[in-house]
């Protein structure tokens, strides 16, 4: 007797599929180069069941790259030792979080998605600076958590282009260890170094002279 062919109607996992597939999708191929049906396919579903479960591409965008962790406990975690060594306890959050394969796809998703779509760069702030980044500056209770916040992000987006989207291969080959006791200073530097935002004088030379 053969099997049955064709694509599923539909069932229990089914949206757990289509999420598993747009995840993979828009982390290789990013939002513009991602359609409902290429989505569909990989998953093995007919298309409408895709819009019948998430409606747009842009809302299952915003739903396949939901943060895979709680900012709260996440948070909670990181502070618990005090602010001595956040800096490296981030880098190695974040670090182990890109060696997952389904936190990877949710980050690379994310950014190859906001260097084409406006609105996928929104969700990027949103989610990247607005509900993990800047939550924890302000935590610390220091200045400027927004600059702060925004220069991590800067710092973590720049090393997941780098290692995972353009592949630097010196990148690539370093171990997590190694990256985590190179990044951790970094952030531990835009957490908590005075930030001084007051311009010099007018018409001050700068400090080599030039």
């Amino acid at each position: 007797m053969s099997g049955r062919r064709g694509r599923r109607p539909g069932g229990s996992d089914a949206r757990g599929q289509i999420l598993e597939a747009a995840r993979r999708l828009f982390a290789e191929d990013g939002f513009a180069g991602t359609s409902l049906r290429q989505i569909a396919s990989a998953a093995g579903v007919d298309v409408r069941l895709v819009s019948h479960y998430f409606g747009s591409k842009g809302d299952l965008f915003v739903a396949a790259v939901e943060l895979p962790f709680d900012p709260g406990s996440t948070f909670d975690r990181l502070l618990a030792p005090g602010p001595t060594g956040l800096g490296g306890r981030l880098a190695g959050f974040v670090l182990d979080l890109l060696d997952s394969p389904s936190g990877r796809q949710v980050v690379t998703g994310m950014l190859r998605a906001a260097a084409s779509e406006d609105q996928a760069a929104a969700l990027v702030r949103d989610r990247l600076v607005g509900q993990l980044l800047l939550p924890l500056a302000q935590r610390l209770g220091t200045d400027h958590a927004e600059l702060r916040a925004s220069l991590m992000g800067s710092q973590i987006a720049g090393l997941v282009l780098a290692r995972h989207i353009v592949g630097l291969p010196a990148l690539v080959e370093a171990d997590r260890d190694t990256l985590a006791g190179l990044l951790g200073p970094v952030l531990a530097h835009y957490l908590t170094a005075d930030l001084s935002l007051s311009p010099g004088p007018a018409g001050a030379a700068p400090p080599d002279g030039s």
